[in-house]
């Protein structure tokens, strides 16, 4: 079916002219045949099948030809700012010759441009979830005229966390009999199916296989190849090819960063996308490829929907993704609006673990294609020093995606790029101090970390059995014994401690007196010290008593010691 076959309003089919749509895809003509009644819809379809172009049509001729929608608005929700920017240049350019105004809402810029839009009563909103609950809460943004809820990459939203946003929006617009709600998601997945049911009414149902994008319009070819040359190979693949524009995809943005770095040591004029970068360098970046300033494109799934380039001819996954669905938008990049494109996959060893789900997802096999030695170019990035703009070095040739530890650590933490971990041999312990120093597995320290046991000036004594181990008599080894024999030891120690010869016990009555008050009648006295004294010797320290010969013999019973009622009946001369 065509569009001009379509009722539509003349200045409505004028900016579908200029935008060169003539016939309709198969989403297209499904929506607009059951959208234009009010009727809810739930519609499974890939990106690039031309969604984007079916809800504005039936949001524009809908405003223009209902009365009882004069003045209402329409806000389409999306995941990122790049598809928030793209829906919103496809709604001006079919909107060309309409009173309608457009415009975006987008962290990551200021709000003095959006807060205008919203004064100048702006009616076509797109935005993502974060900055438009932040407008409403804010009290800047209205949606209770909303008379047009459009979730689009619902699936999508919800893998980056949107769900409780959405169910928070959903709740600050029209109830589900108010409003026309039309959700568009690549897959079927619980919580996509949760949100039609709850917030949707008796919603139409459209499916679109997705065979017919990724196996009918894109060409696929898959090459095993070691990860160390996945470089080689991808500059002989561009060098063969030699296309137009390209986008090589990535899982993790630090691999983006070297590709594209190592891209452009081989002569290649490239660019890369990360989540990371600052809103308006990666709006720098879309415009300079669309304008064809830039060839290649290095990008993490950030750029797997909502991005269009207008004769992409080729999309590498220099890495297999993780979900098969990301296969699906990937390669979805290329091969839109009818055209014809090529896809390239490197698998490699640890790649292939991501290819079983991916086939089963599409439904058949990827074609794979032996990669002969031709095919492979020099690399002149091989062996040079990469730096990514976080301050990493990365001294490795393979830049493989699983690196180890010491390979991943930052610049100035390890100059000499030792691995954490080392062999060692029995018994020997790391560090420069355990050069000459070893260990016997019997005698580990169990001692807290920080406590330091006093050391002996000389050599060490002989030692004697304390519980069928060796404690030396000066407590100089008390480490080697384990934590259950110490506890033996010191429980021998200081329950029942037998005192050595010349020392009366605590408590009896040639005990010295220990407190450290004394009280008046006390006569003992200090004798003064003159300044004579100065100038003497000091006397040398006592040496203390020696230890008993063991600790292994039982010790003799203490005294019982007189309870403090006892001792208090005492001193009224009762017993």
């Amino acid at each position: 079916m065509e569009f001009k076959e379509l009722n539509l309003h003349p200045d409505l089919q004028r900016g579908i002219a200029d935008a060169a749509y003539t016939v309709c895809t198969s989403v297209q003509e499904q929506v607009l045949a059951n959208a234009f009644g009010g009727q809810d819809l739930y519609v499974q379809s890939q990106t690039g099948t031309g969604k984007t172009a079916a809800f504005l049509i039936v949001i524009f001729q809908r405003l223009l030809t209902e009365s009882l929608l004069t003045g209402k608005k329409a806000i389409i929700m999306v995941p990122t700012r790049e598809l928030a920017i793209q829906v919103e240049e496809e709604a001006q350019q079919l909107g060309k010759y309409l009173p309608f105004k457009v415009g975006s809402f987008y962290g990551g810029v200021g709000y003095g441009a959006q807060q205008q839009l919203l004064r100048d009563h702006v009616q076509i909103l797109v935005g993502t979830p974060g900055r438009v609950l932040d407008l409403n809460q804010s009290g800047q943004m209205n949606l209770m005229d909303i008379a047009f809820l459009v979730l689009d990459e619902a699936d999508r939203m919800f893998d980056m966390g949107f769900y409780p946003d959405l169910r928070k929006l959903i709740k600050v617009v029209p109830p589900a009999d108010r409003r026309q709600t039309m959700l568009f998601s690549a897959t079927l997945n619980a919580w996509v199916k949760n949100l039609a049911w709850e917030y949707t009414k008796s919603p139409y149902e459209i499916e679109i296989a997705p065979e017919t994008v990724t196996l009918d319009e894109v060409e696929q070819v898959l090459y095993h190849v070691p990860t160390m040359d996945k470089m080689k190979l991808l500059l002989g693949i561009f060098r063969r090819e030699q296309p137009e524009s390209a986008i090589v995809f990535c899982n993790t943005k630090r691999q983006t960063e070297i590709v594209a770095k190592r891209l452009r040591s081989n002569g290649f004029t490239c660019e890369f996308i990360i989540g990371d970068l600052p809103q308006s360098k990666r709006f720098k970046i879309i415009d300079d490829i669309k304008a064809g300033l830039v060839r290649y494109l290095v990008a993490t799934d950030v750029a797997a929907r909502g991005l269009d380039i207008e004769g992409l001819s080729l999309v590498v996954n220099y890495d297999l993704p993780t979900e098969a669905e990301s296969y699906v938008h990937r390669i979805g990049r290329t091969a839109r609006a009818g055209k014809t494109g090529r896809a390239i996959a490197l698998a490699g060893e640890q790649d292939v673990y991501e290819l079983a789900d991916i086939e089963k997802y599409i439904g058949k096999k990827i074609p794979a294609e032996i990669a002969g030695e031709d095919l492979y170019a020099e690399d002149a990035s091989e062996g040079m020093r990469m730096q990514t703009d976080t301050g990493e070095r990365i001294e490795k040739t393979d830049f493989s995606t699983r690196k180890a530890p010491y390979e991943r650590r930052p610049e100035g933490r390890r100059s000499d790029l030792r691995p954490r971990f080392q062999e060692r041999e029995p018994g020997q312990r790391s560090g420069a101090r355990s050069a000459s120093r070893s260990r016997d597995p019997s005698q580990e320290r169990s001692a807290p970390r920080g406590k330091a046991y006093p050391k002996a000036a000389g050599p060490i004594k002989a030692a004697k059995p304390v519980l069928g181990k060796t404690v030396d008599s000066d407590y100089q080894d008390l480490s080697r014994l384990s934590f259950e024999d110490r506890m033996a030891y010191y429980k021998q120690k200081y329950e029942n401690p037998k005192p050595p010869e010349g020392i009366a016990p605590k408590g009896s009555p040639d005990a010295p007196n220990r407190q450290r008050s004394r009280s008046k009648s006390d006569t003992r006295t200090r004798a003064p010290k003159t300044r004579s004294d100065a100038g003497a010797p000091k006397e040398a320290p006592k040496q203390a008593a020696p230890l008993p010969q063991t600790l292994a013999a039982p010790l003799p019973a203490a005294p019982a010691k007189k309870g403090v009622i006892t001792r208090i009946l005492g001193m009224f001369g009762k017993k």
